[in-house]
């Protein structure tokens, strides 16, 4: 029974220092997080790799202005004003 080159006293010595290092009551918690992390490695690899950048809330539709960017159809006077006195 050699699991990755190890054989029983090597596999008993890794588990004492493991238990002497985190405790007996963290060393479930430390499985079970690895195994929630390589789960999620493992469905990450699964799914589509697209990124979704699109903020909720808002449409998807590309060709329609976020509600801040639309203007009433005049322009703003703000600007000109400002570039005006500059001058």
């Amino acid at each position: 029974m050699a699991v990755m080159g190890l054989r029983l006293p090597e596999i008993l010595i890794i588990l004492v220092v493991l238990v002497l290092v985190f405790g007996a009551n963290k060393i479930p918690q430390l499985g079970d997080a690895l195994g929630k992390g390589i789960r999620n490695f493992k469905k990450s690899q699964h799914e589509d790799d697209s990124i979704d950048v699109t903020p909720k809330g808002q449409s998807s539709d590309p060709g329609q202005l976020p509600p801040q960017a639309k203007t009433s159809g005049a322009p703003s006077s703000t600007s000109s004003a400002t570039a005006d006195k500059k001058v």
